[in-house]
């Protein structure tokens, strides 16, 4: 009986403990070249230039040396617009408000410059693009701000906080991205993050290891806008949440205990 109730304790004990192994990130894994503290780390050469689509907002400014000549190139009460709040996920944007949206056909609508089509453009490319347009308009040069309103991405699966979120950035990390997003719970896989991103014409799954250093060096490093960060959960998340998953065991350690001392006591006598 000994054994019986030592092997249960085992059991339990090892269903209730987690590996550090699985939860601890940017580990130098075995098959890996081992990176040491301090070392420098160059980022990875990608040659991906993110590329406006339909649904995208992108925010226009003109600017010159007289003001009034681009007083009707702009919506009216824009910058007031500029003062709500913002950040994260869960305050308000402004960019959403002041921004332009591209429509279904790729096209921004510009007053007194009408529609232009900057879907399947670069943002340099589209800056360009309004620049000739407007420039139309005046001898004088004006100057074109064309940029994405924000580094906009989406958490799936085991992160503390799912949904759209939005980082005030030009460039974002994958950690930017997670602590934005509450982290990871205990019970996501964190060698399994897939990452859904989109590319001119299609869209491609990619999956990263957040317990692996070498990610630093990735070119998934920095999150993309639009990215879907989905990660999976552990097997262990069929005996609860992470929330719950301590009471759960603990609750069938005690039922398994009480049984096994109702069956020792009944075959003793």
């Amino acid at each position: 009986m000994k054994k019986i109730l030592f092997f249960a304790g085992f059991v339990v004990c090892a269903t209730s403990c987690i590996s550090n192994k699985r939860i601890t990130y940017l580990q130098n894994l075995p098959d890996n070249t081992p990176i040491e503290l301090d070392e420098f780390i160059p980022f990875a050469e990608v040659d991906y230039e993110y590329i406006l689509q339909p649904f995208d907002i992108v925010e226009i400014d003109f600017a010159t040396s007289d003001p009034e000549l681009i007083e009707a190139f702009t919506f009216q009460n824009t910058q007031s617009a500029g003062g709500m709040g913002g950040g994260g996920g869960g305050g308000s944007d402004p960019l959403y408000f002041r921004g332009y949206s591209i429509d279904q056909k790729g096209d921004v609508e510009v007053p007194k410059l009408g529609k232009i089509n900057i879907a399947g453009l670069s943002e340099e490319e589209a800056k360009e693009k309004v620049q000739a347009e407007i420039n139309k308009f005046f001898k004088e040069e004006i100057y074109v701000k064309l940029r994405i309103a924000g580094i906009r991405y989406t958490t799936l699966g085991e992160f503390n906080a799912v949904g759209v979120s939005v980082i005030y950035k030009n460039r974002a990390t994958i950690f930017d991205a997670l602590a934005n997003s509450g982290e990871t719970t205990l019970l996501g896989k964190k060698n399994k993050l897939f990452i859904i991103r989109q590319y001119d014409g299609g869209t491609k799954i990619h999956q990263i290891n957040l317990n692996d250093r070498a990610l630093l060096a990735s070119p998934f490093y920095f999150i993309q806008p639009n990215d879907i960060l989905y990660i999976e959960p552990m097997n262990i998340r069929q005996f609860g949440n992470a929330d719950n998953l301590t009471a759960s065991l603990a609750l069938f350690a005690g039922l398994l205990a009480s049984t096994l001392l109702i069956i020792n006591l009944v075959t003793s006598n």
